[in-house]
């Protein structure tokens, strides 16, 4: 731990101990994590439960003209909808256990007291933060995989829409009708479902619509609140991987009350 600057307030205040006391039992690093974590927690939900709700809209309007060709979407959407309530739910919970475990084992607090205190308690208690959190960080990592697919489609859907406008402009024949986007292909329709594809200047127009654009920064909001998310974990891993390996070699040497 970096050593601390004499405050100028503390010290006028003859409570520099006390400053230095109450700076020193923070877990930087936990705190860190659980800001991150709250903080992508929000993007992802919010950004996901909305770009979802756009999702369904503008698949209906553009891809799919029989309402069955989309019900397994629909449904999909619908319940994951309630997924996230939940999943905004337990992070808020998991982040203020973890940042509880941080400020109990971290070193300055040990440091407080003036020796170390543990209990064999304590370090099961650690290692199960550890295994459920590194667990959490591999299921975590495929939902950040799984949330770059419409992210990808939107930006391969864009790119089209640039090539139909430069085509529409250069050539003389109609070849930009021969660019195409595919829903069928990224899963978000069936093999079946009629058109399931937008091909040249119908493509273009629906680049040029609003609900493109919001449903398309909407991803990109979740995108980046699930990989914000899988940085938190990964900080939490090695912050409780951390404190655990010290109350472990210091529990060797007997030292505990």
């Amino acid at each position: 731990m970096f050593p601390v600057k004499q405050p100028w307030l503390c010290k006028a205040l003859g409570c520099y101990d006390c400053c230095i006391r109450c700076l020193g039992a923070v877990p930087y690093t936990s705190l860190l994590a659980t800001l991150l974590c709250y903080t992508g927690v929000a993007l992802f939900c919010g950004g996901g439960h909305e770009a979802l709700t756009h999702t369904r809209t503008f698949v209906e309007l553009y891809f799919a003209r029989d309402v069955q060709d989309f019900i397994v979407l629909a449904d999909f959407i619908k319940y994951f909808q309630y997924v996230i309530y939940g999943l905004a739910s337990f992070f808020f919970l998991y982040g203020l256990l973890l940042l509880a475990e941080g400020f109990y084992t971290t070193s300055a607090v040990k440091q407080t007291f003036g020796e170390f205190r543990s209990t064999k308690f304590g370090r099961c208690l650690s290692l199960t933060f550890i295994i459920l959190t590194y667990v959490l960080a591999v299921i975590w990592l495929v939902v950040f995989g799984f949330t770059a697919i419409p992210v990808l489609f939107f930006i391969n859907m864009e790119s089209s829409c640039h090539k139909v406008n430069i085509l529409s402009e250069t050539t003389l024949f109609n070849q930009q009708a021969r660019v195409c986007m595919d829903a069928r292909m990224y899963g978000f329709l069936p093999w079946n479902a009629v058109p399931g594809i937008v091909c040249g200047n119908t493509l273009a127009n629906i680049c040029k619509t609003p609900e493109f654009y919001v449903t398309y920064d909407l991803y990109i909001c979740a995108f980046a609140g699930a990989g914000i998310t899988l940085l938190a974990l990964f900080i939490y891993v090695v912050a409780t991987t951390y404190n655990y390996a010290v109350l472990r070699f210091l529990g060797r040497k007997g030292i505990r009350c």
